[in-house]
Parts: structure tokens; C-alpha cells; sequence
């Protein structure tokens, strides 16, 4: 063994760790998991990452070997495997005895371990094997022993020879068939079987026993045979012997067969002994013999049955406790019944134990000078004998080294050396075996190495513990120091610790702590630095809340949170009473949304704590809330009135649950008894904290009462109702109110009043007592019995005052008595018609009407003003016969009845009127005053109906207008102002002293401006109210309003006609192939006024859609399909048949001649007059069908000239004059020569208007006709193409 182990591997300073091969790193990593990580005092651990070249190691014993029975020479094989560097070498002891496996010819060891196995023919008995065996592995280090192991020769089992049994016993009595097997200390299998090979079925009456016999119960008629036979199964020595096969014969008696209480048979008597070992398994048996079959119950007496470990077979006669433990020792009872008795039979079971570790010793390296504590701790019943060996040779008496010592099992060396490096053998020994564990001291030495990177960064959050790592490894272990910014006071601060492996402990990390620390080990240059940078803790702004949801709500937790920038996104992970929560797709029921949880659908078995953690990679906050399920309460119970008098009683009643929300008020109601038509009325509210309430009643009225809880989430249920309870009736408390007079009727005076509810009747036989008597004349009070409102009184006279009064009265007496009030009797049309109605003109819409008041006797009534009738009849400055044309109009003026004049505002100026005035009453009103006719003043006319601007260039307009529909006067012409608008421009103003004028036109304007027009009317009384109107000389810029598509293999050709005057704007193509099932694509910007854009890179054969969008919006979608070979097959049918060919080409021809007569016709008769076209002007729908029949070309030359027809009809009587906007048919002439084909497309032209926008040149005309490539398969969106001024 040599002295020292020093191999000087490398220093580590501020640089990157070096790699370390792997092949290098296996031993290490075989030591480490090898050994617990239960260090002893000073073990060293040598890291994974530290480098070092070569490592020796003591042996290890990996396989042990383990006892054995032979029966042959085949059956030799004891191994031995063990590990260490060097390799260990082998050697075996037998009986204590060396014993070299490899002197022996017949056996052989295998290479590179201890194990040998028989390979050749064996001289001499196989005894000469037979012994305890021990293998030793042992190389430089130490020397490791195995487990000391038995190796039992027997010879094969052979059946002795036998002579036959035969049995007869008679039918009910018991019997034992035995099987006697050979010997052997590998006991056999047993199989009781007939001669056929089939097993003797068992049950409850036959039983086998652990001896290997057959027990009858009790035997019958069918347990005659003669072939009962006992094969016994020796595995190990792969034998199978059969013995004599058994004859039983049952005789049946004559007599009847007599039962017979219980006996046990196995084992016998009532008492027996087991002794067991902890760990191994146990077995009770309990046959017994009765008629009838006993049944068997097994119980503990002194305790309960392990349900785990107790299984019970052979149907209750066999008791299997498995795994044996300490607690199982104890008495077993075993019971047996029939009907003619019990026996049971008592074990008493002793647990005892082979040695078995309690705590093992560890292999370790060490440093020399430390001090190392071997425990070996051992159990057993008896009590294990614990001793220690090194490299196999007992420590006995004094031990020659003083640095050691030895007791109770602990083994202590201290200062260790390098020779003190061995494997140390902990052996525990008693009666029932031993145990042998192998541990090694290996001291070494290590040079120092710092393990972790130079520069690391380290990020922490405020308030963290931060851990700089200087994780260094030595033997001797390395002494570390940390400095920072060159200051030596860095462990003065209470925050700041050193720990045991190197690294450094910042607690309740700051921004102050940032910067540059440095690790260093003492007396080498070895040194690292480290970074340390601190961010903002993670803070919850808004955590979740306590929520109260009702059952099948949703409830919605928000938890916002604040992070450092420079920290991950954070994550947050919801929780539920500390249960993470996962997003439930199937039934939807939580949902994460942002910083927010839904939970849906809410059910008591969601309550609880919900956590938000919200997660970042160097912190996490957290903030819990909950979901506290609140429901409307339960109902009120156990109501009971008690205390009755006649006006109150008190009602009490027990709450019922508030589910988490407390009952705010309780709301008694009640039901009459007598008038359950009008249901549950509510009678008073309780505060929610009291439980009962004394409630005040109406005299005869029964009452039933019922309560209803009332929380923040609603209503409870009603109560159950009480029992009825009546009042005695009383006088009435009240009489009847609003007590008054309702004459209609002339010489009559009605009395009524509120009908009082029954329930304030307070007794029987209720009714009303009508009072009345004049004011003037009367002395003495009429009455009369009423029982319900109104009450008549005829023959009073006209409008007469009278004293009224209603009392009410029942069986027990009147009510209170009562003030009386004034009424009438009924009222008449007024006799006289105000006098000197006189009336002012004040201006030209505005008099002023005054009279006299009447007499109000004239009045028969109660006087409530007076009423101006004003009627006009035309305007002064029309004929009589265009007056009659004009409506009239009339307006009913009301006044009070106190006034005497009234000014009227509003009126017409310029015309006639006439007016009188009328007094009226309820009744009516009465003959009308003397009729006077006047005429307003000429006043201000109002706006001009219309106005209409257009454009003929881009510097001119002209304003179409009608005259204002009521010029209040003589018209004298108009006033025209108007200014660019969104500029500081002078107001222009243009007069026009005739009154016929209805247009204008404005030289010398701005092309590119936008113009407010003002118009007025003019009279002698002024300028009267402008009309408005905006625009400007040319058209806003619009998307193209007709496309037409060429549709090739890899590209479609885009054109259109540019828009007239029209300012140039942006569009863009969008398409999408719509078999592959990619997204859109988009084009590039298309300018309107380029008429022509070749859309490229298409796939042949392939359907594309292509939408046309102007300022975000779509204003035109189609669909096109590539030339080109499609994905499809050709099938050959009918079309390639060349009689079919010939009919199609006769049919294009005979179409062609057709199309030919047709242009040619309508070349002659296509030109008609301007009155003609008038006159006949349809829409397009009502033409005749036939003109469809000549295909595309009619289509657009019939939607040109209706499209330009009803421009110039409806709003540009000029504009085809003098511009070239307006296409005759000469001008289709280019169309009509091509091969195109187009379909027109017509958008609406309040979708055009949304796009439309001021342009800033107007296009060349010739640019209407296309000079792209156009075929038959072209297709057109057609927008109006009209020049109109936008107003």
C-alpha cells in the first residue's frame, strides 16, 4: 500500500473551466452512487465537475455470493463480482481455510472476478465441497470480504422400496391418507393426484396438509378409490417421485350415519408453540375432522389481524401472515363449529430476528489530519455481537494503533494518515445468522480548484438572499475570501456571510449591493470575479378580491401586477386551495384571460382560496382572493302569533340559513281571509336582526300572516303561513275623503267620493250617510243612505252652491264627524259673446287682440277664459282664383279667464286673415264676437326651394335655383354670396335685381378649391334666409368604377376607364388562392389614373379570389381561375364523338349569320331624336327582352345611354353640351369592332360616394377605350362614371 496518493491536477483561476473527458469521470460517478450521501465527520465529496486525470479506489463487492443446495456437479456455481481501481484480485476461504478454486480440475473461475463453477469431471465425493464459504477482493487499498455463504451437498432423492396401503373406514368417520416423502433440506412440493394425472379436488372436508397428508373431514361413498397417489416435486434437484398409490374404501353402515362434534387432527390438542423470524412468513394450520363439515374462524386474542399481511387458504384451514415484524408475536385462536359442538385450538407465536442493520457505516475519502467516526449499529433478537475487521483480520484484545478505538459498534480513528486507507468489515453475529457490511477510509490528497466560471452575473430582486457562487474543492479543504471594489470590511456588514462551501450569502438584497465581487483562495492566485445585479421586486398592484357569487354565475378575478422591465415576461398561475388550475376547453369553466380568471357557471364546489401567483424567472408574488357562494336566503319558520288583542298582535318567527349573506330585512305580509281575491299584501318590514314584531290590525278583518327574507341577492321563498286570526268589529275609524261635487247635467247636483277599502269598514252592514243644503236659502241639512258613490240630486237649478258632506256608518255606529264642502250643481253654455273686440297690427307677423269681459252670470259656470279664433285665406299678392287654390289655415288661440288682451306672433306676412273671440266654460263655449278681417304687412322671403351647382370647366359654375316658396312680398330678385372654404378668402357677393333669373355662372374660379354657396331672396322688406350649399369645379377622387379582367396562366390584366374630372387616389388588389389554403396576399399601391395593372405570380390553373379595397374598405370582390392545367382527370364522353363535333360547329355557324343580320340592323335604325328619346324613356328592367338577345354589346350600350339619359334629364341639362362626357353610339363605334366582351358590374352610387375625394387633374377623354388585350372571359365592374358636382 503506498504511502501518499498526490497527483497535482491543475489550478483553476479566472479562466473558463476546463472539460473533463468522460471516460475520466466514471469512477467518480461510481462512487458517488454508490454510497449514500451520509457524510461521516471530514468525508470529502469530491464534485463532478472537479478535474482530475486518475483516481484510484478500494474494492467494492458488487455481487455477493450466495448459499446453495448441490445435488450434482453440475449444480457448483458460487459468484463473486467486486469493483475498485487497480483491479481487485480474488481469493476464497473454506471452513476458514484458504481455498483455491483454480487447483481444483473441475472447476473453473471466471476471468477478472472470484466466481468458479464446475466445467469438468470432479474427482471424489461431493462432499469434499460441503462448507461455509467466504471470497476476498483486494488490491492496493484494501481488501473487502463477501458474505459468508453455505454450500450443502445432498445426494438426488430416491423412493425406498414400499409396500401398498389399503384403507377402509366406514361412511362419516374421519381418515389421513399420508405421504412420508424422502428427505431432503430443500423441502418438496406436494401433489396428491389419481392415476390419470389429475389432482384430488380439494375443499372445506378434503384438506392438504403442510406435512404433505391428505385429511378427511369426514369421508362418503365417493371417496372410494384406489388410486390416491403422493407426488412429491424436488425443484432444486429437478426430481419428481410418485409414490404407491393409496386404496380407500368407504363401507356404508347399516345404521343411520351418527354426526359427531369437532376434534382437531392438525395440529392436535388445544395448545401449540411457533417460533418465527421477523421478515419471514408464518403459517397456522387448523384441520379438523366432524360430521358435518366444521366451519373454521381465525382471530387474534390478543389484538386485531393485520388485513394487509394475514391472508387465509385451503378454505379457512391454513392462517398465512406474511413479512413478519416484531408486533406479531402473541396468542392465535383458531375456532372450529358444527352442529353438534365447538373446539378451538390456541398458538402462541414467539417473533425473533437475525441481525439486521439500524445503521450502517459509509466509505469516504478524507483529508489527512481529520478525524473519522465509523457507526455500526446492529438489531436483532437476541441481541446481534457487533466486531470490526480491517481487510478481513479481526480487531482483537489492544489495539496496536492508540489513534483508534472501538465501542458499542463505533469505530474512531482520528488524525488519519495516508497508510491508515483500508476497508474496514462491521460483522453483527447471533443464533439465528450473520451480517457482514464493507466500508473503506481512503485519505487522499486533492490540490485546490475553484469549480465555478469566471464573470458570472448573477440577477436577484430586491429583498431576495442573493448566493454568490466560489464553490472550490481541495484536500486539505480551501480557505476562501471575498472582496469588493478592494474593501476588506465586506463580512463587517451583518447581511453578508461566509458559507462552509466557499459561496457568498448577501440576506435582503439592494440596489446598493450591485457591482463586482471577487473570490480568491488563500495562498494561491486562484480568483474569480462575480456580477450582481438587483431589479425591482415583483409587485401585485391589484390583487384578486373576495367574491360572492351566486350559484351558476360567473365570477371574473383580476390580478395586475408590476415587473422589472429587464425581468421575462411573467407568468401567472391561478390556484385553488393550493391545487393548481388548468384552462378547461371541454365544459368551459376556467377561462384565462390577460390578468383575469374566469370562473363560470359557479357551484358550491367552488369555493375556496383562489392564488395568483404571478411568476417571473428570478422572483414570484402571489395574492389569494375567494369565491364565497351567496344565495337568496332560505324562508322564515316556525311563525306564531301570540299576545292577541283587538287592535294588534305579535308574530314571531325563526330565520332561516342567509347562504353567506345576512338578511337585511324581513317583510311580513298578510292575507284577508275574506277577500283572497286580492292575494298576499305586505303588511310591515322588520329589521333582519330582530325575529318578531307586534303588528297593528284592523277591526274585522281575519288575517292570515306569512314572512319572506329579504338579502342583497334577493328574496327568500314566503313562510309557511300562520293560523287565521279574526278582529272584533268596531266603529269606523274614517270617513270617506275627497268629498265633491261632479255636475254635468243642467239642474242636477252629483256627490261623490273615494270609496272606502272594505277593510277599513270596521264592522257589518257598512254604508254611506249623504249630507247637502244650499249655501243661500237652506238652514236645514238633506240626507240620504247611500252604499256607494256618487249620489243624484235632481231639480237643484243651474250652477246653484251647496253644502256637502259623507260620513260613513256601520252595525256598530258612525265615524267621526266631518267639515263640509262647496260644490255645484251642473253648468250651462255661456248666453253672451265678448264685446269691443278690438285688435293692433304690430308688424308684418305679430297683433295684438283686446276686448271686454262678460257678465259672469251670462257664464251658467265656472268662467275658464276665452278663445281667439284666426283664420287665413290667402295671400294679397295672388288673384281671386289662385287664392281658392290656396288652403286655408286656422289657429284656436286659449286665454285665462282673467285676460283681456293676448298678442299673436307667427303669422303669415302678406296675406289675409280674419279673427273673433269666444268665452267658454266646462260645458262649452258660447256664440262667437263680431268677425274682423286685416292684412299683414310684405315681410323677408324665405330660402329658395332649391339650388344646384354644376361644371362645365374646372374654373366655372353654374347655380340652378327655384324661387323661395313663400316670398312673404313682391320678389325683387337675390343676393348670391360665397368664399372658399378653409381659407381666410374675402366673401363675394353677386346681385341679381331680377326676379325671373334662375341661374348664374361664376367665371375665373379655383380648380382646386372647394366653394360655400349662399343664395338669397330679396323683397322691399329685405334679404330673407339663405340656402347653402357646397362644391367645387372639379370631382373628388373615387376608386375605379369600371374593371375589366384578362385572365391568363401566372397573371391577370387589370384595366379600367379613368373617372372624368376626377382627382387620382390609391387602390389595392388583395388575392387569395383558395386551393392551396394560404393567406392573402396583397398588391402594391395602383394609381387610378394608370387605367392598366398586370397582377403576376399565379399559379396555372388555380381559383383565386380578389378583393379591391380603397381606404381600408372593400368596394369590389370577385373570383377568377387561371389557365393553365388544372389538378382534374379528363374523361373521355360523348363531347370527343365526332358526330356531336359536327352539330356544335353547325349550330356556331348558323348563330354567327344571326349575330351578322343583327349589327346589321341596328346600324340602320340605331339614330332617333332628342324628343323621341324623351318621350319614350323607360327603365331598363321594362325594355323589351329581345334587345338582350344581342349579348354584351347591348348591355353596355343600353346601361351608357340610360346612365347618361337620366343624367341629363335629372340634374345636367347643359353639362353634354359643352363636355365630352356625354357617348353617343358613334362613340361605341371602337367597342364594336373588337372581340371584347363585357359584363358591367353597377355599384350604387351612394357606395361610390363614400370614396369619392377631390381630384387634382382631369384625365384625357381618349382614355375611355381600353387598349388592353380583352377576351370573351373578361369581366367588368361597372361604376357610375358621371361627372356630377357632389353638393
Amino acid at each position: 500500500m503506498p504511502h501518499t496518493q498526490q497527483h497535482q491536477v491543475g489550478s483553476r483561476g479566472r479562466r473558463p473551466p476546463l472539460l473533463l473527458h468522460p471516460i475520466l469521470l466514471l469512477p467518480l460517478f461510481s462512487l458517488l452512487l454508490s454510497h449514500a450521501p451520509q457524510l461521516s465527520q471530514g468525508a470529502i465529496h469530491i464534485p463532478s465537475n472537479y478535474q482530475i486525470n486518475e483516481f484510484k479506489k478500494p474494492p467494492v463487492i458488487t455481487t455477493q455470493p450466495e448459499s446453495i443446495t448441490v445435488f450434482g456437479a453440475e449444480d457448483i456455481l458460487l459468484t463473486c463480482e467486486a469493483s475498485g481501481n487497480p483491479p481487485p484480485d480474488f481469493r476464497w476461504t473454506k471452513d476458514g481455510e484458504e481455498f483455491i478454486p483454480a487447483n481444483d480440475p473441475g472447476l473453473s473461475v471466471s476471468p477478472g472476478s472470484g466466481t468458479f463453477m464446475k466445467t469438468g469431471v470432479v474427482s471424489g465425493p461431493m462432499s469434499q465441497y460441503k462448507g461455509k464459504y467466504s471470497c476476498y477482493a483486494e488490491n492496493a487499498l484494501g481488501t473487502a470480504v463477501s458474505n459468508e455463504v453455505q454450500l450443502i451437498t445432498e445426494n438426488t432423492p430416491a423412493l425406498q422400496k414400499e409396500q401398498k396401503v389399503k384403507k377402509k373406514v366406514e361412511e362419516g368417520e374421519s381418515v389421513v391418507l399420508k405421504c412420508n416423502p424422502p428427505f431432503s433440506t430443500v423441502p418438496p412440493v406436494i401433489h396428491w393426484m389419481d392415476e390419470r394425472m389429475n389432482h384430488i379436488e380439494l375443499n372445506d372436508r378434503v384438506t392438504q396438509g403442510r406435512d404433505g397428508n391428505l385429511y378427511f373431514s369426514h369421508v362418503t361413498v365417493d371417496d372410494t378409490r384406489i388410486d390416491y397417489t403422493c407426488n412429491a416435486q424436488y425443484l432444486s434437484a429437478r426430481t419428481i417421485l410418485s409414490k404407491e398409490p393409496i386404496t380407500l374404501t368407504v363401507t356404508t353402515s347399516n345404521s343411520v350415519v351418527r354426526s359427531r362434534r369437532p376434534q382437531m387432527m392438525r395440529p392436535s390438542g388445544t395448545h401449540s408453540t411457533y417460533h418465527t423470524l421477523r421478515g419471514q412468513s408464518l403459517e397456522l394450520e387448523c384441520i379438523v375432522q366432524g360430521l358435518p363439515t366444521p366451519t373454521v374462524q381465525w382471530v387474534r386474542k390478543d389484538g386485531q389481524l393485520s388485513e394487509s399481511r394475514t391472508s387465509r387458504h385451503l378454505f379457512d384451514r391454513l392462517l398465512r401472515i406474511s413479512n413478519i415484524s416484531d408486533s406479531d408475536g402473541g396468542e392465535y385462536q383458531c375456532s372450529v363449529n358444527n352442529s353438534q359442538g365447538k373446539v378451538t385450538h390456541t398458538y402462541t407465536v414467539s417473533v425473533e430476528a437475525a441481525p439486521y442493520w439500524t445503521k450502517e457505516p459509509v466509505s469516504q475519502l478524507y483529508a489527512p489530519g481529520e478525524t473519522v467516526r465509523l457507526d455500526c449499529q446492529a438489531d436483532g433478537i437476541p441481541s446481534p455481537a457487533v466486531a470490526w475487521s480491517i481487510n478481513g483480520k479481526p480487531i482483537t484484545g489492544k489495539d496496536p494503533t492508540p489513534r483508534r478505538t472501538v465501542r458499542d459498534g463505533t469505530l474512531i480513528l482520528r488524525d488519519v494518515v495516508f497508510t491508515d486507507t483500508a476497508v474496514y468489515q462491521c460483522q453483527a453475529h447471533n443464533k439465528h445468522g450473520t451480517i457482514l457490511v464493507n466500508t473503506y477510509i481512503f485519505v487522499i490528497e486533492l490540490p485546490p480548484q475553484i469549480l465555478n466560471a469566471d464573470g458570472q452575473k448573477y440577477n436577484f430582486t430586491e429583498g431576495q438572499k442573493a448566493v454568490l457562487q466560489c464553490q472550490t474543492f481541495g484536500s486539505p479543504r480551501p480557505k476562501v475570501t471575498w472582496e469588493r471594489n478592494s474593501s476588506a470590511s465586506l463580512l463587517a456588514e451583518p447581511r453578508v456571510n461566509l458559507l462552509t462551501n466557499g459561496n457568498l450569502q448577501i440576506t435582503n438584497v439592494s440596489h446598493g449591493d450591485e457591482g463586482l465581487y471577487t473570490c480568491s483562495v488563500s495562498n494561491t492566485n486562484l480568483s474569480i470575479n462575480a456580477d450582481l445585479d438587483v431589479m425591482n421586486r415583483t409587485v401585485i398592484l391589484s390583487p384578486p378580491g373576495s367574491l360572492l357569487v351566486q350559484p351558476g354565475k360567473t365570477a371574473i378575478f383580476t390580478c395586475l401586477a408590476q415587473v422589472d422591465p429587464k425581468l421575462t415576461p411573467p407568468h401567472i398561475q391561478w390556484k385553488r386551495s393550493g391545487q393548481e388550475l388548468f384552462q378547461s376547453y371541454a365544459e368551459d369553466k376556467y377561462t384565462f384571460e390577460g390578468p383575469d380568471l374566469i370562473v363560470a357557471n359557479v357551484q358550491t364546489e367552488d369555493e375556496g382560496v383562489y392564488t395568483c401567483e404571478v411568476i417571473t424567472n428570478l422572483d414570484r408574488a402571489e395574492a389569494s382572493g375567494s369565491i364565497i357562494i351567496v344565495d337568496r336566503p332560505d324562508p322564515p319558520t316556525q311563525l306564531q302569533v301570540s299576545d292577541p288583542k283587538d287592535r294588534n298582535v305579535t308574530l314571531s318567527w325563526t330565520a332561516g340559513d342567509d347562504h353567506n349573506s345576512p338578511v337585511i330585512v324581513f317583510v311580513v305580509e298578510f292575507e284577508d281571509g275574506d277577500s283572497k281575491e286580492r292575494g298576499w299584501e305586505e303588511l310591515k318590514r322588520v329589521s333582519g336582526t330582530h325575529e318578531s314584531v307586534t303588528i297593528s290590525l284592523q277591526p274585522y278583518v281575519s288575517y292570515r300572516f306569512r314572512v319572506i327574507s329579504i338579502n342583497n341577492i334577493g328574496k327568500s321563498d314566503p313562510s309557511m303561513p300562520s293560523d287565521l286570526h279574526s278582529t272584533p268589529p268596531q266603529a269606523p275609524d274614517n270617513n270617506p275623503e275627497n268629498v265633491r261635487s261632479e255636475s254635468t247635467d243642467p239642474d242636477t247636483l252629483v256627490i261623490t267620493w273615494e270609496e272606502m277599502d272594505r277593510r277599513v269598514f270596521n264592522g257589518p252592514e257598512f254604508h254611506y250617510k249623504v249630507f247637502w243644503k244650499r249655501v243661500v236659502g237652506d238652514t236645514t241639512w238633506y240626507s240620504n243612505v247611500s252604499t256607494e258613490p256618487p249620489y243624484i240630486v235632481t231639480e237643484v237649478g243651474n250652477f246653484s252652491a251647496f253644502q256637502i258632506k259623507v260620513q260613513a256608518a256601520n252595525q256598530k255606529g258612525e265615524g267621526p264627524e266631518l267639515d263640509p264642502v262647496t260644490g255645484y250643481s251642473g253648468e250651462d253654455i255661456p248666453l253672451k259673446a265678448p264685446q269691443n273686440v278690438a285688435m293692433v297690427l304690430l308688424n308684418s307677423s305679430a297683433i295684438r287682440v283686446t276686448w271686454e269681459p262678460v257678465n259672469e252670470k251670462t257664464v251658467r259656470g265656472h268662467l275658464l277664459g276665452y278663445k281667439i279664433h284666426l283664420l287665413r285665406f290667402g295671400s294679397r299678392g295672388h288673384h281671386q282664383g289662385r287664392r281658392a287654390r290656396e288652403p286655408d289655415t286656422s289657429v284656436e288661440v286659449e286665454t285665462g279667464p282673467k285676460e283681456e288682451k293676448r298678442v299673436l306672433g307667427g303669422l303669415r306676412p302678406y296675406s289675409h286673415y280674419t279673427l273673433n273671440v269666444t268665452v267658454f266654460n266646462s260645458k262649452g263655449e258660447g256664440p262667437p264676437s263680431k268677425t274682423l278681417s286685416f292684412e299683414t304687412d310684405e315681410g323677408a322671403p324665405g330660402p329658395p326651394m332649391s339650388l344646384r351647382l354644376d361644371s362645365h370647366t374646372g374654373t366655372e359654375m353654374t347655380l340652378h335655383w327655384t324661387p323661395p316658396a313663400q316670398p312673404n312680398g313682391v320678389l325683387k330678385g337675390y343676393l348670391l354670396q360665397y368664399q372658399i372654404i378653409k381659407s381666410d378668402s374675402p366673401m363675394q357677393v353677386e346681385t341679381i335685381d331680377d326676379h325671373k333669373v334662375t341661374h348664374l355662372t361664376l367665371k375665373q374660379l379655383d380648380p382646386h378649391s372647394r366653394y360655400r354657396f349662399y343664395l338669397r331672396g330679396r323683397t322691399s322688406a329685405g334679404d330673407g334666409e339663405p340656402i347653402t350649399r357646397e362644391g367645387a369645379t372639379t370631382l373628388d377622387g373615387a376608386p375605379p368604377s369600371n374593371i375589366s379582367l384578362y385572365v391568363g396562366e401566372k397573371s391577370v390584366n387589370l384595366s379600367w376607364v379613368p373617372g372624368q374630372r376626377q382627382r387620382s387616389v390609391s387602390f389595392q388588389v388583395q388575392y387569395l388562392n383558395k386551393q392551396d389554403g394560404g393567406k392573402w396576399k396583397q398588391s402594391e399601391k395602383l394609381n387610378s389614373s394608370a387605367s392598366f395593372y398586370q397582377l403576376k405570380g399565379l399559379t396555372p390553373g388555380s381559383q383565386y379570389r380578389l378583393r379591391f379595397t380603397f381606404s381600408n374598405n372593400t368596394f369590389w370582390e370577385t373570383e377568377i381561375t387561371t389557365k393553365g392545367a388544372g389538378v382534374m382527370d379528363m374523361q373521355t364522353g360523348f363531347a370527343t364523338q365526332g358526330w356531336f363535333i359536327g352539330l356544335v360547329s353547325a349550330i356556331v355557324l348558323l348563330l354567327l349569320v344571326l349575330l351578322i343580320l343583327c349589327f346589321i340592323k341596328r346600324g340602320k335604325g340605331g339614330k332617333y331624336s332628342v324628343k323621341d328619346k324623351e318621350e319614350g324613356q323607360v327603365d331598363s328592367e321594362a325594355r323589351p327582352m329581345k334587345d338582350e338577345t344581342f349579348g354584351e354589346y347591348s348591355l353596355w350600350t343600353r346601361s351608357l345611354e340610360s346612365d347618361n339619359e337620366e343624367k341629363r334629364t335629372a340634374s345636367q341639362p347643359s353639362l353634354c353640351d359643352e363636355s365630352k362626357l356625354c357617348i353617343s353610339d358613334d362613340n361605341l363605334d371602337g367597342y364594336n369592332n373588337g372581340s371584347i366582351a363585357v359584363t358591367e358590374v353597377t355599384m350604387e352610387e351612394s357606395l361610390v360616394s363614400q370614396y369619392s375625394r377631390p381630384s387634382e387633374a382631369t384625365p384625357d377623354p381618349g382614355t375611355l377605350q381600353d387598349s388592353s388585350p380583352l377576351n370573351p372571359n373578361t369581366t367588368t365592374n361597372g361604376l357610375p362614371n358621371s361627372a356630377a358636382i357632389l353638393d
